[in-house]
């Protein structure tokens, strides 16, 4: 299918979280046969200001200093909501529940600063097979006056697709050099509410055990995406970095209360690393960052 057949959506207000989750929950009566490839659709908030109080909240629950400036990967949570109007709408033919996020790369071409007006697109992607669903791409990106300034790639897995199609998902971070203890982290109880409110991901199994064992999950489960930058606030060096990149697989539920360390090993301009739980036997996530 060739991109003269996209089709754009511009989005001027966005739903609420509420209302973005309630369709999430709606659309778990699709019913859907053998899907070839995702509807090419591009979501689009045209004009967005970089809230600095957001993002200073932001920075605060994953544990980035005022020096950081905008952390790196803040922009995801303003092209998060154009992802769940996706799962929510028509177009997308699989539940949303049942979604897991595999992996998550993304890259600041330039620093982004509070008062930046951005464009924020959001585009679906390719279609990989993966022995327990379908896995698919989402292709995210901000522009500050036509310029690209960060972009970033998702890839999910739809659980208990019968017939996945594409390509066999690979892991790209299979392979990893001997890593060594570098810090230790609390994830206290009430750090899923704590990131949903700055991220505007209230994915009930994230927010409480009540709600998360309402959906099969033992306790609440820390989001990935929060995991991913408790990290990075440790890795990246303690000011604004005029580029980065990061990529992650992730492998393991931390599920809350939790101690976890991060383990790496770094170089000059960037480390090899992943998050494990206490004993350092178990990884949550796995990575690579470079700056």
């Amino acid at each position: 299918m060739s991109r003269t057949t996209m089709k754009i959506i511009e989005v001027d207000k966005l739903p609420s979280p509420l209302s973005l989750n309630f369709g999430a929950l709606r659309s778990s009566t699709k019913r859907s046969g053998l899907v070839e490839a995702l509807p090419q659709v591009t979501y689009v908030r045209p004009h967005v200001v970089v809230d600095g109080k957001k993002a200073a909240s932001y920075a605060k629950v994953c544990g980035f200093s005022p020096a950081h400036g905008v952390p790196m990967l803040f922009l995801h949570t303003e092209a998060f909501p154009l992802a769940m109007m996706l799962f929510g709408s028509k177009r997308f033919p699989w539940p949303a529940m049942g979604i897991v996020h595999l992996a998550n790369s993304a890259t600041l071409h330039q620093r982004v600063h509070a008062g930046d007006v951005v464009r924020i697109e959001m585009q679906t992607g390719e279609l990989f097979q993966h022995e327990k669903g379908q896995v698919f791409t989402l292709h995210a990106r901000a522009l500050r006056d036509g310029q690209l300034v960060w972009d970033s790639t998702w890839t999910l897995l739809r659980m208990g697709v019968k017939q996945p199609q594409g390509a066999p998902y690979v892991s790209a971070l299979s392979d990893m050099p001997p890593l060594s203890r570098q810090a230790d982290f609390y994830a206290e109880s009430g750090i899923g509410r704590r990131y949903g409110l700055a991220s505007g991901d209230i994915n009930p199994i994230h927010l409480s055990a009540i709600t998360a064992k309402f959906l099969g999950f033992r306790r609440a489960v820390a989001h990935g995406m929060w995991t991913k930058a408790k990290a990075l606030s440790t890795l990246l060096p303690r000011e604004d970095v005029a580029y980065a990149s990061v990529q992650v697989e992730f492998k393991t539920p931390l599920f809350l209360p939790a101690r976890a360390s991060l383990w790496a090993v770094r170089d000059e301009h960037g480390a090899d690393f992943e998050v494990r739980n206490a004993r350092g036997d178990k990884p949550h996530l796995r990575g690579r960052v470079s700056y």
